[in-house]
C-alpha cells in the first residue's frame, strides 16, 4: 500500500474535526467591495479524497462512529512509524483537523468515488516504491518509469509541479498551504509547494489561444455573488487529468472560493474532462486561515538529487556491464 493512501485513510480514523460556517456570516470586504480572501490558507484534511469502499453509500458519520473508528488507529500509525528508510513517519506528516463528518472530499458522483474512465486512458500511479513500467511522457508527480534521463522521473522530482500544488488543491503529506493576493482586477494564488504563483485576471473575457498550453493552465476569474470563481483551461498534455488518470489536455477546471467564516474558506472544485472520465468530479475542501506566512520550499534547490539519481544509475549499469564480461 502506498504511503499517501495509507496516511489519509488512517488519518480519517484518528480524528474528524468539525468546520462549520457561521450563521449569517458576512465576509470582510476589500476596498473594491469584494469578499476579502487575502492571507495564508491551509487545506490539510483528515477526510479522504475518495470514500473508502467499506462505507458504501454512507455519506456522513455519526459522532459514535467517529469515536469507534478512532479506537482502531493505533496499528495503522505504528505501521507508518515503522516504514524504515525511504519514507516519513507521522512526525513529518500534516494530517490536520480540517473537515466535517463526511466520508469523502468528493461530493459528486454521489458514491464519493472517481467516475468510470474512458477506454484506453493511460494510468500512472507512481509513489515512493520501485519504478513502474511505462513510456514517456511521465505525468505522475512522484516516482518514475526509469532513470535514463530526467524525463523518466515524476514532475515533482523534476521541480516542475509540486505533488499537492494543483490546481486543483487536494490534501497530501505536508505543505498544504496557499497564499491569496487580491486587487481590483487580479487575484494571485501562490502555493507553498515549489512556490508557484498563478496569476488570475478577473472579469477578463480574453483567454489564450488554444495552441498556447501551460503546465497549470490558463486561469480566468469572475465573481458569482460572494464567491470567486476561477475557470482554468489550456493545460498541456504533460500532466495528469486528475488522480492517476489520463492527460489534462482537454480538461476544464472550475474552482470556487467562498469565505464562510472568520477563519474558513469553502473551496469547491469541479473537474470536467470527457477525454478521461465519463462524468464530472466535484469535491469540497475546507481551508483554514493560518496566522503566519509562507516559507520557501527549497527541498529541491539546485536539484542535486536528480543528478545523483542519474549518476547512481550510470554507476549501476557500469558495474553490471563489468560483471557480465
Amino acid at each position: 500500500m502506498k504511503i499517501q493512501g495509507f496516511v489519509i485513510t488512517f488519518a480519517l480514523f484518528f480524528f474528524i474535526g468539525f468546520v462549520q460556517a457561521q450563521d449569517n456570516y458576512s465576509a470582510p470586504r476589500t476596498e473594491w467591495d469584494k469578499p476579502d480572501l487575502r492571507g495564508v490558507w491551509n487545506f490539510s484534511s483528515v477526510i479522504p479524497l475518495q470514500r473508502p469502499a467499506f462505507f458504501g453509500d454512507k455519506q456522513y458519520l455519526t459522532e459514535e462512529e467517529i469515536t469507534a473508528l478512532a479506537n482502531q488507529t493505533e496499528a495503522g500509525f505504528e505501521a507508518i512509524n515503522n516504514i524504515g528508510v525511504g519514507g516519513y513517519d507521522t512526525f513529518w506528516l500534516e494530517m490536520g483537523e480540517n473537515g466535517d463528518n463526511r466520508t469523502s472530499l468528493i461530493i459528486y458522483p454521489e458514491n464519493g468515488r472517481f467516475p468510470e474512465t474512458q477506454e484506453g486512458v493511460p494510468v500512472q500511479v507512481g509513489g515512493l516504491g520501485p519504478d513502474e513500467p511505462g513510456v514517456r511522457p511521465v505525468r505522475m508527480v512522484v516516482g518514475g518509469i526509469a532513470k535514463d534521463g530526467p524525463e523518466d522521473r515524476g514532475l515533482s522530482e523534476r521541480c516542475i509541479i509540486g505533488f499537492n500544488s494543483g490546481p486543483p488543491f487536494t490534501p497530501n503529506l505536508y505543505n498544504n498551504n496557499i497564499q491569496i493576493f487580491q486587487n481590483k482586477n487580479t487575484a494571485v494564488i501562490m502555493t507553498e509547494m515549489i512556490h508557484d504563483a498563478r496569476i488570475i485576471p478577473i472579469e477578463s473575457k480574453k483567454s489564450l489561444d488554444d495552441d498556447i498550453r501551460l503546465w497549470t493552465g490558463d486561469s480566468r476569474g469572475y465573481w458569482d455573488g460572494d464567491t470567486l470563481v476561477v475557470e482554468t483551461r489550456n493545460f498541456n498534455r504533460f500532466t495528469q487529468s486528475f488522480g492517476v488518470f489520463g492527460s489534462s489536455e482537454d480538461k476544464l477546471l472550475t474552482e470556487r472560493f467562498t469565505r464562510v467564516g472568520l477563519y474558513t474558506v469553502e473551496y469547491e472544485f469541479t473537474v470536467e474532462d470527457p477525454s478521461t472520465f465519463q462524468d464530472k468530479i466535484v469535491a469540497m475542501v475546507p481551508m483554514s486561515k493560518v496566522d503566519g506566512q509562507l516559507y520557501e520550499y527549497a527541498c529541491h534547490e539546485g536539484n542535486y538529487g536528480m543528478v545523483n539519481i542519474l549518476r547512481g544509475e550510470r554507476m549501476s549499469e557500469r558495474r553490471e556491464a563489468e560483471n557480465s564480461q
